[in-house]
């Protein structure tokens, strides 16, 4: 974790208005809620300026799926995303709802161009990340209206199934011989993806964890899912617990982009864990704690500092 962006501006650190209890219960139930007219203007223009300055420039951790971009880590490189995430209201507003102290884990840039904007599929993030445990949480701002045909959606409960499936990304080990390898010299002590893939990644850096269940296929079954999705307006926050089922609606021409940065957060719970099917990268300063599975992520506070406590409020 970088230290609090130099040579900006103090803004608004607290929400609009206070998380209900309400709307608390309706996140630890379904998975998911939309918080309407949480965040100040200001910090939806950061968010504005930041996603823009990112697709911008984009790094080694930056990766095109067809018309979308996705970037990993963008806070890191962007002052104003960074910001964003240090000094905004978020961490207040994830925390309330998880009834939880709070940590940053990493954040990412989701940039759909305008015209013709790409569905995205439905998958769940937990094998994407060596993580584990059930307090993660995702914050989803954009600066941009986004109607409920563009927008996100999940399926009710699916947080508590208690399964956790396959990526679609990955090399499957059955096809590439790098993969197979990879597999071959797979240790318990030692992250699937190592430090250099800051420098050098891409969604099939890892290999496919094929002990994992296939995620079903929703879409050609939505009738038999519960399934929740909603019209965002900028300075909503959308909240989703990390385990959840989701994915985002499309195959429509918008006249603007779709610009989204997603946070996610760890509470109590969350620890360290190897994963043979990770496919993001470890935050860069971890790798020189060599951390353990089970490890918890308040054993790092220099990498994982605590964001908010109801114990550390002013």
């Amino acid at each position: 974790m970088v230290p609090p962006s130099a040579g900006v501006a103090p803004m608004t650190t607290r929400p609009l208005r206070p998380v209900t209890s309400d709307e608390i219960e309706a996140f630890h139930r379904d998975g998911a809620v939309l918080l309407e007219r949480m965040l100040p203007t200001e910090w939806v223009e950061r968010a504005r300026s930041g996603l823009d300055a990112a697709y911008a420039v984009p790094d080694a951790l930056s990766g095109d799926l067809g018309p979308m971009r996705v970037d990993q880590f963008p806070a890191a490189r962007c002052p104003d995303l960074r910001s964003l995430v240090e000094q905004s209201p978020l961490a207040e507003i994830v925390g309330r709802t998880l009834r939880s102290p709070v940590r940053f884990y990493m954040d990412q840039m989701f940039y759909k161009p305008q015209g013709w904007i790409p569905p995205t599929q439905w998958h769940q993030d937990t094998c994407y990340y060596n993580l584990g445990g059930d307090d993660l949480i995702r914050a989803w701002v954009s600066p941009d209206p986004v109607p409920r045909n563009l927008s996100l959606e999940v399926v009710r409960g699916s947080h508590r199934w208690n399964v956790t499936y396959s990526p679609l990304a990955g090399r499957d080990p059955d096809e590439s011989e790098r993969a197979k390898a990879m597999l071959d010299q797979a240790r318990s002590d030692r992250p699937m993806l190592g430090a250099e893939a800051h420098d050098r990644w891409s969604y099939w850096s890892g290999i496919r964890d094929k002990s994992l269940p296939d995620v079903p296929n929703i879409e050609a079954q939505r009738d038999s899912f519960d399934i929740l999705g909603w019209d965002y307006a900028p300075g909503d926050v959308l909240l989703f617990h990390g385990n959840i089922l989701h994915s985002a609606r499309g195959d429509f021409e918008s006249d603007h982009p779709r610009r989204a940065h997603a946070s996610l957060w760890a509470g109590r719970d969350v620890h360290y864990q190897h994963r043979i099917g990770q496919i993001v990268p470890d935050p860069i300063a971890l790798y020189a704690h060599e951390p353990r599975s089970g490890q918890p992520l308040g054993d790092f506070p220099d990498v994982f500092p605590l964001l908010w406590s109801p114990d550390t409020e002013n």
